[in-house]
């Protein structure tokens, strides 16, 4: 007999598994959510992780998708502790001999954005200015295209309209070449614009989701380059207060959240996901579903259990790869005082830009930078995207002083042993700081009251983010073929369902849990909560 019955078990409590399991109680369905670890979120935690008062968040930094997110809105979370600040100007980059930074601001003030990029190329600018104002005209189309699942012939659904919507954006509306959809974003970038420090913040862009900048993917560039830059916002009181709100809707619609509850085993009968047992030996039923917020490996081959698996599962979990993309060392900084930038003698703003690239003077470096990050390297220039959240929200750091976090790209977890990454942990920082000074001058180590790093190698172990991917991995060549591509969602098992960052991507987007109910409604005839009149996703 099991200790616990519900209608639906969800397995791990980030931001995904959250989400689906607020839209399943609020179809109707009884719902318990197991997590391993003290507190929900997932790469969405902050902690005090130089010293006390001071709040850093050690994964996710920027929340990209609020305007667009469903989870957000239908579920009210501004009310339930989600409050946001979206800063004017959203990010820059700076140089070391003093030069005027490039800063894009958000969209409504692209007059802004031309000034700036026009210190170095007018044509940039209105290159530049052009693409990022048709995008977000059309921006809902996008959005759509993220939070629809994917087609799925074996049970089936034709491809739908998006991808035809997204081809007539591409060709008609930002006059772009077809052919470009099969091409790098670097290669794209590097046609479009001209200026080589205007072209390091956008291959910085590009890879800050996730998109590979030097394989081919146009779509990378038109979602995280052209859509996703300037519309940025950050969470007040460190993004740990955004997950608790989406606790807070869960627990509004009786879900039940079991932390410290680590599950062991996805229990399957007649090829059915029936409940799971815990490590603790307790037994839970599942009457209607399973639904794992964990990465496919570990869902499959340890959960479910590779004797439970059909060649076909196997042979798309041996395509399975973790990174190289994805993959981000965290560095936070306790300070006296914010950085102070050569390169405000032009601009002062550069000071209070929300997200600031330092380290870099043009677009080789930042390439190579990548590169080294991706063949398995810690990178030699310690260049780093940088936030300093409390020029906005005081609350992140005692009066007067001042916390930062910032992002490196890192290799996989593997690629380094626990004691090199240990290695790293105690230099990596000091050399960022002593770089971080040729553009900031007051970055003196006399600033810094504490620091920290966070690596990939940490990230694996604490949050389950496997090689450090904050993605979950992604699928080979022979996930993309056919209906194969919706085992992002489905399984072969009935009843259980994937609804993590491996099935949508990176960021905080919920698109994971959101498209899982999607999924779900139709395979349970649910009512359609999700269904909206002012969105058509």
């Amino acid at each position: 007999m099991a200790d616990a019955s519900f209608d639906a078990v969800i397995v791990g409590a980030g931001h995904n598994g959250m989400c689906l399991a607020a839209y399943l109680a609020r179809a109707g369905l009884s719902v318990g959510m197991f997590e391993r670890r003290h507190e929900d979120g997932g790469g969405v935690h902050t902690e005090e992780a130089t010293v006390p008062g001071f709040h850093h968040n050690l994964h996710a930094q920027y929340m990209e998708f609020i305007d667009y997110m469903p989870f957000y809105h239908d579920f009210e979370l501004e009310k339930l502790g989600g409050r946001m600040i979206q800063p004017e100007a959203q990010l820059g980059i700076t140089f070391a001999d003093g030069r005027p930074p490039i800063i894009l601001y958000h969209p409504k003030y692209h007059s802004k954005t031309f000034e700036s990029i026009a210190r170095y190329s007018e044509h940039d600018a209105k290159v530049w200015c052009d693409l990022k104002r048709v995008t977000m005209e059309n921006d809902g189309l996008i959005a759509g295209f993220l939070y629809t699942p994917p087609a799925d012939p074996v049970h089936g659904e034709a491809e739908g309209e998006r991808v035809g919507e997204l081809m007539e954006l591409w060709v008609s509306k930002l006059g772009l070449p077809l052919h470009w959809l099969g091409r790098a974003p670097k290669n794209i970038i590097d046609d479009l614009i001209e200026t080589p420090e205007l072209r390091a913040l956008l291959y910085r862009q590009c890879i800050e989701w996730g998109a590979n900048l030097h394989a081919s993917n146009g779509a990378g560039f038109l979602m995280c380059v052209l859509w996703l830059s300037g519309i940025h916002y950050m969470s007040v009181g460190g993004t740990h207060t955004l997950a608790h709100a989406m606790a807070n809707a869960c627990l509004r619609q009786g879900v039940v959240m079991r932390f410290c509850g680590p599950v062991v085993r996805i229990n399957i009968r007649d090829n059915r996901a029936v409940g799971v047992t815990l490590k603790d030996g307790g037994e839970v039923e599942a009457r209607k579903l399973v639904a794992s917020n964990a990465d496919p490996r570990q869902t499959f081959m340890e959960l479910v259990g590779q004797e439970n698996l059909t060649p076909v599962r196997l042979e798309h979990l041996s395509q399975w790869r973790y990174g190289p993309e994805h993959v981000l060392g965290t560095p936070s900084f306790a300070l006296h005082q914010a950085p102070e930038y050569k390169s405000a003698r032009w601009d002062p703003t550069i000071n209070k830009t929300f997200y600031t690239v330092v380290g870099f003077e043009d677009d080789e470096q930042m390439s190579n930078y990548i590169l080294e990050a991706y063949g398995g390297s810690v990178p030699k220039r310690p260049g780093a995207g940088t936030w300093v959240n409390s020029l906005w929200d005081p609350t992140q750091a005692p009066a007067g002083k001042h916390a930062m976090n910032g992002w490196f790209f890192f290799p996989r977890a593997s690629c380094l042993s626990e004691q090199e990454w240990e290695e790293v942990r105690r230099t990596y920082n000091e050399r960022f700081l002593a770089l971080w000074q040729e553009y900031a001058p007051n970055m003196t180590r006399e600033n810094v009251i504490a620091d920290k790093l966070y690596t990939s190698f940490d990230m694996e172990r604490k949050i389950a983010m496997p090689e450090g991917d904050f993605s979950h991995g992604r699928s080979g060549a022979y996930g993309a073929v056919g209906g194969i591509r919706s085992m992002n969602y489905r399984s072969e098992i009935e009843g259980l369902y994937m609804c993590g960052s491996s099935a949508s991507g990176g960021g905080v987007s919920a698109a994971g849990g959101y498209n899982a109910f999607k999924i779900i409604c139709e395979d349970l005839n649910l009512p359609r909560v999700w269904q909206q009149p002012w969105r058509d996703y």
